[in-house]
């Protein structure tokens, strides 16, 4: 590992901790992310990850118009960005409606018009509330796509019962059945080949279900299909739309364990060295209130000392173990987050570098669950 690629120029007048941005190696996860899928257009990008308006710019810079979303902020800043050229800008709620978030869902459809606006469900009760609701706002035919459980089993409806969930579905008034959502991130398998075995099982199954609806007149266009690591996966699958997230940016969770995902990670978090307790360790100001507590085992890696070994973390502290000569008192370091997603809501913003360079600063958007909606 290189550990001088993520050292910042100027680095000495960053408070700690701080998270850092890398444009020019996410500009390259992007190029190499669309040059995997063959088409911009294919890409259905996750925004969860960074929550960022000036990263779905950058995207939308190199041809990608469609994104992901978890919450409603996350829409919100999306539809913000609005379209870009002659093409619409699509936008997927991957999360199910309820309570009053079908209201400002419904509210923010209204206000961003440009926008196509996309929610998801698995049950019938939630999507007739979702379509009474578009009807009193005289917004008919919301577009739906079903949310799939492929295994899972957070959400979605099981695939034995996925035809008959559709033509219910394709019958409740002010929405339109637009096709399905398939998410399958239990398939944390590393070796490329047996999680293309997984994946290819559950896939077949599910294009055997679509192939029956459609003969029975339900017509299912749009199928966004998988995460991060299951993109490889489903890039030969005709058709279908691929929603991977994390690799834009990338994290050294992802890069350790799947191998065949040949992106560089383009975040880190630079720290300090505040203490040395006892001989052979050192401490530093990046507890886990300022990096991500999941998942369990070590939450990331120094990038210039892979070899030191983390032995305690508290909300401010993180003490590590070191053979050898443990860095000085006031050295700056820099982590790479096992996972960037919920690392990066732990900040109001990024630095941003260019080759080494401080050249922006990145406000982590939708940080927050509301934004004005």
């Amino acid at each position: 590992m290189d550990g001088n690629l993520y050292r910042v120029e100027g680095e000495e007048n960053i408070d700690s901790p701080a998270l850092i941005y890398y444009q020019d190696i996410i500009e390259e996860n992007i190029k190499k992310a669309v040059a995997m899928a063959g088409d911009a257009d294919r890409l259905w990008p996750h925004v969860k990850t960074h929550k960022m308006e000036a990263m779905i710019r950058l995207q939308q810079s190199y041809g990608i118009q469609r994104f992901k979303c978890a919450t409603i902020a996350e829409a919100e800043m999306t539809a913000r960005c609005g379209p870009v050229g002659n093409g619409a800008q699509h936008i997927l709620l991957s999360y199910p409606l309820v309570g009053p978030a079908i209201g400002r869902f419904i509210r923010l459809r209204g206000q961003y018009c440009s926008s196509i606006f996309y929610a998801i469900g698995d049950n019938l009760d939630q999507l007739s509330l979702l379509g009474e609701a578009a009807l009193a706002a005289k917004q008919d035919d919301l577009p739906v796509l079903v949310d799939v459980n492929l295994g899972m089993d957070r959400t979605g409806v099981a695939l034995e019962n996925l035809e008959a969930f559709c033509l219910d579905c394709g019958k409740i008034k002010g929405i339109s059945l637009r096709g399905l959502h398939c998410y399958d991130g239990h398939f944390s398998i590393k070796d490329i080949a047996e999680r293309e075995r997984a994946v290819d099982k559950t896939t077949e199954s599910l294009f055997k279900v679509k192939e029956t609806l459609e003969k029975r007149g339900q017509k299912l266009p749009i199928m966004v299909m998988g995460g991060t690591p299951t993109f490889p996966c489903h890039l030969r699958e005709k058709g279908a739309y691929l929603s991977p997230g994390t690799f834009f940016v990338q994290d050294w969770g992802y890069g350790s364990k799947y191998k065949d995902l040949d992106f560089t990670p383009g975040a880190a978090l630079l720290t300090r060295v505040v203490s040395h307790p006892a001989k052979g360790l050192f401490t530093v100001d990046l507890g886990y209130k300022a990096i991500a507590a999941d998942p369990a085992g070590q939450r990331g890696i120094i990038a210039s000392l892979p070899q030191a070994e983390p032995i305690a973390q508290s909300e401010e502290h993180w003490v590590f173990r070191i053979a050898g000569e443990v860095p000085p008192i006031g050295a700056v370091l820099y982590v790479l987050p096992t996972h960037i997603c919920p690392t990066t809501a732990l900040y109001p913003g990024a630095y941003v570098t260019m080759c080494g360079k401080l050249v922006n600063y990145w406000e982590v958007t939708a940080r927050n669950r509301r934004i004005s909606v």
